[in-house]
């Protein structure tokens, strides 16, 4: 099991002190110490908790989808203190555990999940109110049969376009270390295969590269 440890001060001053960072490496150590986890990699942003956009976690994610790596944190506060960011971050299906909370990947996140949820039901329960509404007054709403084959319709473009959505993710992160790799002097597709697997990096399947596997992700970052 591979991991990636991910710091964040809120001020330039803190970052080059050391005040608070070196707190935190202490807890991720303590964390990991006896899992028998390996360290992928390990970021330290300078940036207040209440911004989302942060590089260098951006950076954390795209090296966690690259090792198929857990997320590691000193404290939850780390990551962010908004509510809907640690939901996306759940539904990016980015494994994550904090030090100061091990289960907050299952339960505090989840338990922004269920309130996310319970107002999308109060909006869905206030929209079918309005529809019984309107068609008291001789509304015609359409034909339901037609309703739902758009609603599947709709469900499974969307299904299709995260599919999409994912692959391509995963193909812009593999194309900066292979473009890294080719920098080093590497550039026969046995070459970079052979480079990717030794950096550790699963191939799609899991296993290790070979040079059609590298072809295809070179193909597929010209389209």
């Amino acid at each position: 099991m591979k991991y990636v440890a991910y710091y964040r001060v809120s001020t330039d001053q803190q970052g080059r002190s050391g005040l608070g960072l070196d707190a935190q490496k202490s807890a991720v150590t303590d964390l990991v110490r006896g899992r028998n986890w390996s360290m992928a990699a390990e970021f330290t942003e300078v940036e207040s908790g209440g911004k989302n956009d942060r590089p260098r976690l951006t950076e954390a994610f795209s090296v966690c989808r690259l090792y198929n790596a857990t997320l590691v944190v000193a404290k939850l506060d780390r990551l962010s203190r908004d509510a809907a960011f640690l939901l996306t971050l759940q539904n990016s299906k980015t494994r994550f555990v904090a030090a100061d909370m091990p289960d907050a990947n299952e339960m505090t996140v989840g338990i922004m999940a269920v309130v996310a949820q319970q107002e999308r039901k109060a909006i869905s329960e206030r929209t079918k109110a309005a529809l019984k509404a309107a068609k008291r007054r001789g509304r015609v709403l359409g034909n339901p049969a037609n309703l739902s084959a758009e609603a599947a319709a709709k469900g499974r473009a969307l299904g299709s376009a995260k599919v999409r959505q994912i692959a391509q993710e995963r193909s812009a992160d593999l194309m900066h270390v292979i473009n890294h790799i080719r920098e080093g002097g590497a550039s026969s597709l046995r070459a970079i295969a052979s480079e990717l697997t030794a950096r550790g990096i699963p191939s799609a399947r899991g296993g290790v590269w070979h040079p059609q596997q590298v072809k295809r992700v070179l193909e597929a970052a010209e389209k």
